[in-house]
């Protein structure tokens, strides 16, 4: 799990000194963290904005496979799922709690190798750590931050204002997350067979980057404020672009129609999923953890996005009576289901 031979029990230090130990890293960057870890609760001061809250959890065996995700990168990844939530809002993120339950197993240099790749993500985003807790766990090690952000209110941008013949438009690339996660997969039933072999990850640096480093795309809500637009409805990609655009479509009670072939993926992607005999547009339809930003906004800001190199026009929205269809590239009509991540869902 550790390079590192060095080990402190977490029980040298207990729950507090944990507590300490870890509060001596962290700084506060904004004005508004009036008051962060040290005392019964944060203070956080707004002045004239609408907060945004959002809370995510990850816990292992479930959203992440310590054999082959390195604590820093899952402590980085934690922070990056809750502020994207926040940017999906077109929101700016300002701070984070952290709470984490963990094993014995677990030593304090392990413990400091998950708050580093935290608080590198605080340092990249600009929020502050104002709290949290700590517990022992018998099942594993969870993972719960929640995000604190703010907004003009007249700005908030919620999953439910789409129109019929607003344009769908995504930022970045998608699928290279799920391809990550299949030569990571892979790679771990090879060395689980034989440990002397050594895992083949020569040429696919973008989809591991994509799986265990993403980013949330903080640069978006400025482009559209550049752009001189605002969108109708959005959401960021966690579960799946299908997922997502059902979301997007029930919310606004809105049909679409989704074109597979503008729908954006990177080489490296669509070279990987071929190699593993997938489909790529069932990759990025159902793979998730991409974290762009899906959007929608008015067919009159064609001009605004159509030739900005970050933004993909997919489809558009149709009325309600439509239905949600994916159009193949022989132009037959497809139901769009969601075959993404869901937490409840039998495995």
């Amino acid at each position: 799990m550790l390079e590192n031979p060095s080990r402190t029990e977490l029980s040298s230090l207990g729950e507090f000194g944990l507590i300490e130990h870890l509060k001596a890293s962290v700084e506060l960057q904004n004005e508004s963290s009036l008051k962060g870890i040290g005392d019964d609760a944060a203070v956080i001061e707004y002045k004239n904005k609408a907060i945004l809250v959002s809370t995510d959890m990850l816990v292992e065996g479930v959203h992440f496979d310590l054999t082959y995700v390195p604590l820093k990168h899952l402590g980085y990844k934690a922070v990056v799922v809750n502020v994207s939530d926040i940017y999906a809002m077109n929101g700016t993120p300002k701070q984070i709690t952290v709470s984490i339950a963990m094993s014995n197993r677990f030593s304090v240099e392990a413990v400091e190798e998950l708050y580093s790749g935290i608080l590198l993500a605080c340092k990249n985003y600009e929020v502050d750590l104002v709290g949290g807790d700590t517990s022992a766990s018998n099942s594993g090690l969870v993972i719960s931050i929640t995000a604190i952000g703010e907004a003009e209110k007249e700005e908030i941008v919620y999953r439910s204002g789409a129109k019929d013949k607003d344009l769908i438009c995504v930022t970045g690339d998608l699928g290279g997350a799920f391809m990550g996660l299949q030569i990571l997969e892979r790679e771990k039933k090879i060395y689980t067979e034989n440990p002397k072999l050594q895992p083949d990850l020569e040429g696919k640096d973008y989809v591991l980057e994509r799986q265990l480093k993403p980013e949330a795309r903080k640069d978006i809500p400025l482009l559209f404020k550049t752009l001189g637009i605002k969108p109708t409805s959005m959401i960021d990609i966690s579960d799946g672009l299908a997922s997502e655009l059902i979301h997007l479509c029930k919310q606004s009670e809105t049909g679409c129609n989704l074109y597979e072939d503008k729908i954006p993926l990177d080489t490296q992607t669509f070279e990987t999923a071929r190699q593993f005999n997938m489909d790529p547009t069932v990759c990025a339809l159902n793979g998730g953890e991409d974290y762009e930003l899906l959007f929608t906004v008015p067919i009159t800001d064609f001009e605004k996005v159509k030739n900005h190199p970050d933004i993909t026009i997919i489809g558009h929205m149709l009325d309600n009576h439509a239905g949600m269809n994916l159009v193949s590239r022989d132009g037959t009509q497809h139901p769009i289901t969601a075959q993404g991540w869901d937490a409840f869902f039998k495995r």
